[in-house]
């Protein structure tokens, strides 16, 4: 029978829209769907919104140490509000690029919710339309936990919307996305509390740098309560929060939020109706190429649940689409993927950790460069970087790099390259350091 479109894509975030542009290019009818806005998490609440607020709150350490270089500056004073819509205003830039980029490729837009009905029928903005193949491309959201008072608690996507900061501000969690906002606001004068259920901050990443970033962070005056699982938060009457823990033990803060993970948006989808299956973890079940156990439904991106990174979602996105429609089949390659941490200061890394490598690899040989960068030193900063290559001895490969520092992001990205294609130690030793860097410090090591 014949469909309306070729493809129909729900979500309208780095992944659906990658997916759409990809398959429109090849020549396939495409329509994509998205109630809020185009752009998706990374876009419109997450990578993008993020970032521009880490290098807005880093001017505050960045103006302290201009005196040593010499700078006489008058008087200071940070508008939270400059900040905030500056950073909203760019957002929606971005977003009109993103429309405009679909519409290039005639790709239909239609703003709705969209609901399966069976495999090849959606139910969106009012009518029903058909399709021969569909992605489901939703993303993931902040979970919320269900506790007395959690509704208290706002999540990262508000956070951005904020009409004034906080005098006291309480991070619940330990990840990524509640380290990199608790060194935001604390940069911005907010006194910040990270409250962790567990006993450790970035779990899964090499424990030097979580050792390091706790111990940095400490330093420069962000709270840290570990231990505390969460039970319930209570608003007081001067508007004031408490935490509370199952040992009856209160936290107060001004505002609190929530940074505890991201679960896949699978509701109110018609999976169910479709047949569609999920995976252990509540999201949606695929193999390799991104199909699910329904012969012409794919997914991609976060709501798969398999890496939550944006690059990850766009590379799935266009596997999807070059596999299908443009007779280019391709896999995404999950092996070696570098992931960063905008904390203050950033981390990143990629391949093993040492715990990793040890219990993978057996014997592996490990080097570090623990050392102050020039400019820290200068203007007498007492914070160290480092870095750390973790070596598989029987093969003399590099399988992991782990840094903390300033720009760590930045030098991890051709770092990343080296690893992924598999070089050996000896190859960094050979390679002439830049000299004076911070970077030269990975072709040292000995």
């Amino acid at each position: 029978m014949p469909y309306d479109y070729d493809l129909f894509v729900i979500g309208a975030g780095s992944g659906g829209v990658r997916a759409s542009r990809i398959a429109a290019g090849h020549g396939a009818r495409v329509a994509i769907a998205e109630e809020h806005r185009v752009g998706g998490t990374c876009v419109i609440r997450g990578c993008v919104p993020k970032k521009l607020l880490v290098y807005g709150a880093h001017f505050a350490e960045d103006l302290d140490d201009a005196k040593r270089f010499g700078w006489t500056l008058g008087d200071r004073r940070f508008d939270w509000s400059t900040l905030r819509d500056n950073v909203l205003a760019e957002v929606t830039r971005l977003e009109a690029i993103y429309h405009e980029t679909l519409s290039n490729q005639h790709v239909e837009l239609i703003v709705g919710h969209a609901t399966l009905r069976d495999a090849h029928s959606v139910e969106v903005a009012g009518r029903t339309v058909t399709a021969d193949k569909i992605l489901i491309a939703t993303g993931a959201r902040p979970l919320i936990p269900s506790l007395d008072g959690a509704e208290h608690g706002i999540s990262s996507n508000e956070v951005f919307h904020l009409e004034t900061l906080p005098k006291r501000l309480l991070i619940a969690g330990g990840g990524y996305i509640a380290n990199e906002f608790a060194g935001v606001f604390h940069e911005l004068g907010v006194e910040v509390t990270l409250i962790n259920r567990g006993d450790t901050i970035l779990r899964g990443w090499d424990q030097s740098l979580r050792d390091r970033l706790l111990q940095i962070s400490m330093g420069k005056g962000i709270k840290f309560e570990f231990n505390c699982p969460f039970a319930g938060v209570e608003r007081r009457d001067d508007g004031t929060l408490a935490v509370l823990d199952r040992s009856g033990k209160a936290i107060e803060g001004d505002m609190l939020l929530w940074a505890i993970g991201r679960r896949p948006n699978i509701e109110g989808l018609g999976l169910e109706a479709a047949g569609v299956k999920l995976d252990d973890r509540n999201a949606v079940a695929v193999d390799a190429d991104s199909r699910t156990n329904i012969e012409n439904i794919y997914a991609v991106g976060d709501v798969t649940d398999r890496i939550q990174l944006t690059p990850i979602a766009i590379r799935e996105g266009h596997a999807f689409a070059d596999t299908l429609f443009g007779d280019k089949p391709w896999r995404v390659d999950y092996d070696c993927v570098a992931s960063a941490v905008f904390a203050n200061p950033p981390l990143a890394s990629v391949g093993l950790t040492e715990a990793a490598a040890r219990n993978t690899l057996g014997t592996v040989k490990v080097f570090t460069s623990d050392f102050r960068p020039m400019r820290n030193v200068l203007a007498g900063r007492n914070e160290r970087a480092l870095y750390k290559l973790v070596i598989d001895a029987a093969s003399e490969r590099v399988v992991g790099a782990h840094m903390i520092g300033p720009d760590a992001p930045e030098i991890m990205q051709a770092l990343a390259i080296a690893v992924k294609a598999r070089m050996t130690k000896a190859q960094f030793d050979e390679t002439v350091a830049l000299h004076p860097t911070m970077a030269e410090e990975l072709v040292l090591m000995r």
